[in-house]
């Protein structure tokens, strides 16, 4: 499964942003798929993720209650609903997969594709 990330743009603090995470293949549903973000000069970091059936959900501390990542199987899209952003959020945003549950390592993804770039200004 190769995966293609879109949605990043420019926009004010408090404003939102919904990414999508397309993937190709017909094995999508066999994954967990998250989200990470690298800011510049910072590790590549987990955001959220979500399983393969879309019941279970994770996230990072920071985004919680402001992040929802939810998953589309018969699109093969996975998305990242961000509200209430702030300047701290600015990133280039990546999804991954993982055959395994439960994890928000980064050693565990794969398939990351190019990322889409997500601007906050203050």
């Amino acid at each position: 499964v190769q995966l293609q990330a879109s949605g990043g743009g420019l926009v004010q603090a408090g404003g939102s942003l919904r990414l999508s995470c397309a993937g190709s293949g017909r094995t999508f549903n066999s994954y967990t798929l998250g989200w990470f973000r690298q800011a510049p000069g910072k590790e590549r970091e987990f955001v959220a993720a979500i399983s393969q059936n879309g019941e279970s959900t994770y996230y990072t501390g920071s985004v919680k209650g402001r992040f929802t990542i939810s998953r589309d199987n018969a699109k093969n899209t996975v998305y990242l609903q961000m509200y209430s952003l702030k300047p701290e959020d600015t990133a280039v945003y990546y999804c991954g997969k993982t055959p395994i549950m439960g994890t928000m390592q980064l050693r565990h993804f794969t398939s990351w594709g190019q990322g889409t770039l997500v601007t906050v200004s203050s």
